[in-house]
C-alpha cells in the first residue's frame, strides 16, 4: 500500500514507518519542520513539508494513498488554541484531503477515555478536540479505524497488547502502539472500529483478530 502519514516526525510515527518499510508499503510523511526531511529520509519515507496549522487544505501534500493516518498531535506544553488547531483541526484537514484524493482508508491515532473530563484546562480542551475529531471520522463517510491508547510510554515494545472496544485503564509503549496502527491497516476487517489499547498478553496480531471477532 501507499500510505501517508501526517504526524510524520512523532515518536509513534518514527516508529511505524519502519513497521510499515519491513511489510513491503511505500510510506510518505507530512512534518512541519524541515529540519526533520532527513530522518524521514534515513527512515526510507518520503518526506513532505507540510505546516498543518498555516495550510488551508492540505491534499496536495497527502498526495496519492491507499491509506492515510493521523499521528499528529500538539504535544505536551502547548497551549489550548493548539490543540484545536492540530489535533482536531489536523484531523480534519486530512478528512477533507482523503475525500479529494480518492482516499479510501484513515487510522486515527486517539487516546482512551475522552468522555471523561479530567485535568486542567488546557487538558481539558485537548479531550474536546480528541473527541470531536473523532465523531467527525465516524460521520465522514471514509473507511475509518480509531486506535485509542492509554498512557504512552517511551519503553521497548513487548509485542504483547490489549485491544478492545473497552479496556480498564494502563499503559503502551509506543512502539506497541505503531506494531497496531500497521496491523490494522492490514485488516479490512477493523474497517468501522474504535480500539481502546493497553499491555496485554496476545500479540498484536492475535489481539487485533479477536478485537474485531468481538466488536
Amino acid at each position: 500500500m501507499r500510505i501517508t502519514i501526517l504526524g510524520a516526525h512523532g515518536k509513534i510515527a518514527m516508529h511505524l514507518h519502519g513497521e510499515l518499510k519491513a511489510r513491503g508499503h511505500q510510506v510518505r510523511g507530512l512534518v512541519r519542520d524541515p529540519e526533520q526531511v532527513a530522518a524521514l529520509r534515513d527512515a526510507g519515507v518520503e518526506p513532505v513539508v507540510c505546516d498543518v496549522e498555516r495550510e488551508e487544505e492540505i491534499a496536495e501534500a497527502v498526495g496519492s494513498a491507499d491509506a492515510v493516518v493521523f499521528a499528529a498531535g500538539a504535544g505536551t506544553g502547548s497551549g489550548a488554541a493548539r490543540k484545536w488547531t492540530v489535533d482536531r483541526d489536523g484531523a480534519l484537514k486530512l478528512m477533507e484531503a482523503a475525500r479529494k484524493n480518492g482516499i479510501p482508508r484513515y487510522v486515527m491515532v486517539s487516546a482512551m477515555r475522552l468522555d471523561e473530563p479530567r485535568g486542567d484546562d488546557v487538558f481539558r480542551t485537548y479531550l474536546r478536540a480528541k473527541a470531536e475529531a473523532d465523531q467527525a471520522l465516524r460521520e465522514s463517510g471514509i473507511d475509518y479505524t480509531i486506535v485509542k491508547p492509554g498512557r504512552l510510554t517511551d519503553e521497548p515494545g513487548t509485542g504483547r497488547v490489549a485491544l478492545a472496544n473497552r479496556l480498564p485503564k494502563g499503559e503502551v509503549p509506543r512502539e506497541d502502539v505503531a506494531a497496531v496502527l500497521a496491523e490494522v491497516l492490514e485488516t479490512p476487517e477493523a474497517v468501522g472500529h474504535t480500539f481502546d489499547l493497553t499491555d496485554g498478553e496476545l500479540s498484536v496480531a492475535e489481539a487485533v483478530r479477536r478485537a474485531v471477532q468481538a466488536s
